[in-house]
């Protein structure tokens, strides 16, 4: 029997784990992907407090072993089902069974597609979802990122350093990332900003060929001539897993306020997938830090 079970190990699971470990809890972490979730793909963070700069991997890797050092026992299978039991829960897994006093749901999102002609064809084949996972394979070529978020604007930016060109596709005029990042992209001699434009068809049999670009306030449509796409246009909840269990919103993500409780007792949440404004590191793991000793206070009055 668990104390406290993470579903996710992202910054705001293996903060959670961390807090919960501390507070004298027996904790286990569940992943069944990446470890370090989304922020593992980083190639530099900058906005961390008393960290200047770090490369994503490398940060995820320090929180994980920080958890390790702890006592927190992670497991790397996918959870496929979470019920109660009594008046605790087990949470199914690939690899088993696992009983457990609370859950922490910390199981973030995912990428957002286009769905739009040619984009299935050519997954894999020219258009890609992660910017430092495929972006050596362009290497001095021409590309184009889709989004208007710090996402798309950090893949412009490390696309830049080893790409031929990259051209910034964003529906609206404004951009909604960070300015400071804008900035930086506005004085790169081979960074092009494309707005308000939607791709509107991926060409290319085999390979990708180019891009059909439309202008959004006068339809005039103009062809892009790229090797890749690089997808960054937002996110959807990873959360269809917990529809029956816990309430969420219209937008599918977990209703839950700045105590991270959600509205079944004994299960919290935290980061990303948790319905708020601001989705930043920092708030990871803020809702990390909130969701474990919320829990632990959980087990202390009921346990």
């Amino acid at each position: 029997m668990k104390d406290i079970t993470i579903i996710g190990g992202g910054c705001a699971g293996l903060t959670a784990a961390v807090y919960g470990a501390r507070a004298g809890k027996d904790v286990l972490v569940l992943e069944g992907g990446v470890l370090g979730g989304q922020i593992s793909y980083s190639p530099r963070v900058e906005n961390y407090p008393s960290i200047q700069s770090i490369s994503g991997a490398d940060f995820s890797e320090q929180l994980y072993e920080q958890a390790l050092s702890l006592g927190v026992s992670v497991e790397f299978t996918e959870v496929t089902e979470v019920k109660e039991k009594d008046n605790h829960f087990v949470v199914v897994t690939g690899q088993g069974e696992f009983e457990t006093r609370t859950v922490v749901i910390a199981t973030g999102v995912k990428h957002r597609a286009l769905d739009i002609d040619g984009e299935k064809a050519m997954a894999g084949h020219g258009v890609s979802y992660c910017a430092t996972c495929d972006g050596a394979f362009f290497r001095n070529q021409k590309v184009a990122v889709v989004g208007g978020g710090n996402t798309a604007l950090l893949g412009a930016e490390y696309l830049s350093s080893i790409c031929d060109h990259v051209t910034l596709i964003h529906r609206r005029d404004a951009f909604r990332g960070e300015e400071a990042l804008v900035k930086r992209l506005r004085e790169k001699d081979n960074v092009t900003l494309m707005t308000p434009y939607v791709v509107t068809k991926i060409e290319g049999e085999g390979a990708l060929k180019g891009a059909i670009v439309k202008n959004v306030k006068d339809e005039s449509e103009t062809s892009l001539d790229v090797s890749g796409i690089f997808v960054l246009a937002g996110q959807i909840p990873n959360n269809d897993l917990f529809k029956d269990l816990v309430k969420l919103t219209e937008g599918g993500f977990i209703d839950a306020k700045e105590d991270c409780k959600t509205s079944r007792p004994g299960i919290f949440v935290a980061g990303d997938c948790r319905e708020k404004t601001v989705r930043q590191l920092t708030t990871a793991a803020a809702d990390g830090t909130v969701a474990a000793l919320a829990a632990s206070s959980y087990i202390d009055e009921n346990f």
